[in-house]
C-alpha cells in the first residue's frame, strides 16, 4: 500500500514538473512574437522603466497626500459662522471676527475691474490652471532671475486660498508639499467661481480686515460694488503684502503699488492703457482711520475660544468682553519690535513670541510675531517648540512632590540613560549639589537623574498636563531637558501654577459673552469651574524659593525686575534653534520665546540674553502704579540688591535695564529731547558767579 502510494507521488510530481516546463516553453514561444529590437527595443525599454518609476511615484505621492488631506476633515466652509465684536477689559471695542467683518458680495455682483485688477496681479491664468500653473512659475523664475530678486511669486490663488484655509504661513517644505495637494483637491471639489470667492472673502488685507467687502469698507468706506479703477487696484494691491501697502498707514506706497497692479491689468490683456489713465493720474485716497493698530493675534484666539466656550444653540452674532489690557499688549508688542530691531541681527534672530497673564489665569496680551499683515501664523498660541531648560522646573516640582527639599543634594556628574549620555552647557560637571543651585545653574545631569532614579516619565507627563498644558508631551527620556515642543501660551499657563501657589485655574481670554441686545450668555465667574490645586502648598513654596533666585544669581539675571522680587528660569534649545525666558511676579506671569520659523540656529543665542530682556523690559511697565503682590511662599522684602543684580540692571551687552534705556513712560520723542536736554546740560560751561561789587553795580 505504502510503496504504491509513494510510486503515485512521484508519478504525479515527474507529470506536474514536466506540464510546468511544457507550459513555459509555450508562453516563451508565444510571447517571442512580442519581441523587438533595435530603436524599438529601446522605446519599449523606456517605456517600461517609466511604468515601473511612475507606479512606485504613485505610492510617494499618495503617502504625502495623506497628512494634506487629514487638513480638510473638518468644516471649513463654515468656520466663520461667528459675528463677534470684542471688547477690552475696560469696554472699549478692539476689533472684529467673523462674517460681521461684512457679508459677503457675490462674485457676480462684484464690478468686472475688481477682479480683472485682482487676477491680473495675483493669477492671470485662474481659469486656464487646474490649480497648480507650471508655465507661471516658469515665468516667475524667468523674472526673479532676470532681476536678481524675488519680484513675482510663482503661487496660483487656488494654492494661496488652501493656505489661508488650511494651513500656516511657516517656511517649510511640508507646508509647500500641503499645499500643492490642497489646491489640486480645492480644483476638484470646488468650481472655479466658488475658489475665486472664498478667495475674496477669506484673504487679511490688512487694518484687521478679512476679506475684499471689509477692506473696501474699511478703506474707503464704501461697498465693493460701488469701487472705482483707482480704488479696486490700490485693494488688489494688498493681497501680497497688507501691512507694507495699507494706505491708511503708508499712502504712498500703496499709491505706487496700485500703479503696478494697473500696468498688470494692460500686461495681462485685460485692459487698454487708454482705460486705466484716469486711474493713473486720480489715485485713491485711503478714509482717515488714525493709524489704530488692532491686537489682531489676539483677537485670533479669542475668536476660537468663542467658538469653543459658547453655548450650543445660541445665536452666533455675539459681543465678547476679553481680557486683553491694551496698555499692556502696546508694551509686549513694543518690547518685542525694540530688541528684535536693535540685536535681532547680532543674534541672527528675525521672530518671538509672548504672552502676558494675570496669576489667575486672564491672558492680558499675546504676540504672535513682528508682523501680523507679513504673517498672520500665531506663533504664541500655535507654534509648539522645543522648551530646553525652561521645562525643568516641571521635573524638580514632581520632586518636590515626591519628598525632595530645596536643599536636597545630588550628584551633578556624568549619566547614562540607555544610550544617551547628557552633559552640561559648559561641558564640566560641579559634583554634589543642591537642587536649588542645579536649578539656577541649569545643570542638565541633575534633571535627568532625578527623572532616572527616582521619579520616572510619566509622573513628570501627567504633573505637566493637571497644570493645564494642552501641548502633546513626547514622554521621551529626553523631555526632562526640553525636547518636547509646547507654545508660549502653554508655558505661561504652566508657570502661572508656581505663581498661583500651587492652583491650577484654566487660563481665560473671554470674561463674558453677551448678545447685541445686552442678554448674558456666558461669565466667566458663573460658568468656568473654579481653581484647583494641582502642586501641594509646600511644593510650590519650595519651587518658588529656588526659581526666585535665578534671576538673581543664575542664569537670568539680566531679567532682574528693580521694583520687585520675580521668579523665572531660561531656556536654550540645541544649536541655538530656540530660546525662552519664562517668568512671574505675585501680578503677572509672562513667557518670552524667540528664534527662525525655518528652525534656523541663531547666533548664539541663549534664554538669558534676549528673551530675559524682552521680559524685563515688559515686566517694569507692567508694575507701574500697580499694588506690588509677594510671590507664594516667599517671605522678605519685596526686593532685595545683590552685586548681581545691581549688575545685570546696569549691564552693558544691550541690557533692557541699562542706564541709558528709555524710560517706559515717555514717548520716544519725549525721551529723545529729554537725553538732549541731559547732554547740553553736561556739555555748558558752569556759571561764573558775579562779586559783590558787580552785583551792586548791576542794581
Amino acid at each position: 500500500m505504502f510503496l504504491a502510494l509513494d510510486a503515485w507521488i512521484d508519478s504525479t510530481l515527474y507529470e506536474a514538473g514536466f506540464k510546468a516546463a511544457e507550459l513555459w516553453e509555450n508562453i516563451t514561444i508565444f510571447f517571442r512574437r512580442f519581441r523587438v529590437y533595435g530603436l524599438k527595443r529601446a522605446i519599449v525599454e523606456l517605456f517600461s522603466e517609466a511604468f515601473t518609476l511612475g507606479a512606485a511615484g504613485a505610492v510617494v505621492m499618495l503617502a504625502l497626500a495623506m497628512p494634506a488631506f487629514k487638513e480638510t476633515a473638518g468644516n471649513w466652509r463654515a468656520q466663520d459662522d461667528y459675528a463677534v465684536t470684542f471688547l477690552d477689559r475696560y469696554g472699549n471695542e478692539i476689533g472684529q471676527r467673523g462674517i460681521i467683518q461684512r457679508d459677503s458680495v457675490p462674485v457676480d455682483e462684484i464690478p468686472d475691474h475688481v477682479i480683472k485688477a485682482i487676477l491680473a496681479t495675483e493669477d492671470r491664468r485662474f481659469f486656464e490652471h487646474f490649480g497648480i500653473d507650471f508655465l507661471g512659475l516658469a515665468r516667475a523664475l524667468t523674472e526673479n532671475v532676470r532681476a536678481n530678486s524675488v519680484v513675482q511669486g510663482g503661487s496660483t490663488l487656488t494654492q494661496q486660498l488652501a493656505k489661508n484655509l488650511f494651513l500656516s504661513n511657516e517656511r517649510t517644505l511640508e507646508r509647500k508639499i500641503k499645499e500643492a495637494y490642497l489646491s489640486l483637491w480645492l480644483e476638484m471639489n470646488l468650481s472655479k467661481k466658488d475658489i475665486l470667492q472664498y478667495y475674496l472673502d477669506r484673504s487679511y488685507l490688512g487694518g484687521g480686515t478679512f476679506g475684499i467687502a471689509a477692506a473696501a469698507d474699511f478703506y474707503f468706506n464704501k461697498s465693493v460694488k460701488d469701487l472705482s479703477l483707482a480704488e479696486a487696484a490700490m485693494i488688489a494691491g494688498l493681497f501680497k503684502a497688507p501691512a507694507r501697502y495699507a494706505p491708511h498707514i503708508n499712502l504712498p506706497a500703496a499709491r505706487a503699488r496700485a500703479n503696478e497692479v494697473l500696468t498688470n491689468m494692460v500686461q495681462a490683456g485685460f485692459m487698454t492703457e487708454g482705460q486705466i489713465l484716469s486711474a493713473r493720474l486720480h489715485p485713491a485716497t485711503a478714509v482717515d482711520r488714525g493709524g489704530a493698530d488692532a491686537p489682531d493675534y489676539y483677537l485670533d484666539w479669542a475668536f476660537e475660544e468663542v467658538k469653543r466656550i459658547a453655548p450650543n444653540g445660541t445665536t452666533h452674532s455675539l459681543v465678547a468682553r476679553t481680557t486683553l489690557d491694551p496698555g499692556l499688549q502696546r508694551a509686549a508688542e513694543e518690547s518685542l519690535e525694540f530688541h528684535l530691531r536693535q540685536y535681532g541681527k547680532d543674534y541672527d534672530v528675525s521672530e518671538g513670541a509672548i504672552v502676558l497673564m494675570d496669576t489667575d489665569g486672564a491672558v492680558r496680551a499675546i504676540v504672535g510675531g513682528r508682523d501680523y499683515g507679513a504673517s498672520q501664523f500665531n506663533r504664541a498660541t500655535r507654534a509648539e517648540r522645543q522648551t530646553g531648560s525652561s521645562f525643568k522646573p516641571y521635573v524638580y516640582a514632581v520632586a518636590m512632590e515626591k519628598g525632595f527639599e530645596p536643599e536636597s543634594v545630588i550628584s551633578d556628574g556624568p549619566i547614562s540613560w540607555g544610550s544617551w549620555s547628557p552633559r552640561n552647557y559648559g561641558r564640566g560637571y560641579a559634583g554634589r549639589v543642591t537642587l536649588t543651585t542645579a536649578l539656577i545653574k541649569s545643570y542638565n545631569t541633575v534633571p535627568v537623574r532625578l527623572a532616572r532614579d527616582h521619579l520616572g516619565i510619566d509622573p513628570i507627563v501627567e504633573l505637566v498636563k493637571s497644570f493645564g498644558v494642552e501641548s502633546p508631551l513626547n514622554g521621551h527620556k529626553t523631555m526632562v531637558l526640553g525636547t518636547s515642543g509646547m507654545t508660549t501660551l502653554d508655558q505661561a499657563t504652566g508657570y502661572s501654577v508656581f505663581a498661583n501657589g500651587g492652583y491650577a485655574g484654566a487660563r481665560f481670554g473671554i470674561s463674558q459673552l453677551l448678545t447685541h441686545s445686552g442678554d448674558l450668555i456666558y461669565d466667566k465667574a458663573r460658568d468656568m469651574p473654579p481653581p484647583h490645586r494641582v502642586l501641594s502648598e509646600k511644593a510650590a513654596a519650595s519651587m518658588n524659593r529656588m526659581l526666585i533666585q535665578v534671576p538673581e544669581h543664575g542664569t537670568g539675571r539680566r531679567a532682574a525686575l528693580p521694583m520687585t522680587r520675580s521668579a523665572g528660569k531660561t531656556g536654550t534649545t540645541q544649536s541655538y534653534r530656540d530660546a525662552w525666558y519664562v517668568g512671574y511676579t505675585g501680578n503677572y506671569v509672562a513667557a518670552v520665546w524667540l528664534g527662525n520659523d525655518d528652525f534656523r540656529p541663531s547666533r548664539r543665542m541663549t534664554g538669558g540674553s534676549l528673551p530675559a530682556m524682552v521680559w524685563q523690559r515688559l515686566m517694569a511697565y507692567a508694575h507701574q502704579n500697580v499694588e506690588l503682590k509677594p510671590l507664594p511662599g516667599i517671605d522678605g522684602p519685596m526686593r532685595i540688591e545683590t552685586d548681581e543684580t545691581v549688575s545685570a540692571s546696569a549691564a552693558g551687552d544691550g541690557g533692557s535695564a541699562s542706564a541709558d534705556a528709555l524710560p517706559l513712560a515717555l514717548s520716544a520723542r519725549s525721551s529723545a529731547y529729554l537725553k538732549r536736554l541731559s547732554k547740553a546740560f553736561e556739555e555748558a560751561p558752569p556759571l561764573k558767579m558775579p562779586s559783590d561789587a558787580e552785583a551792586l553795580s548791576a542794581l
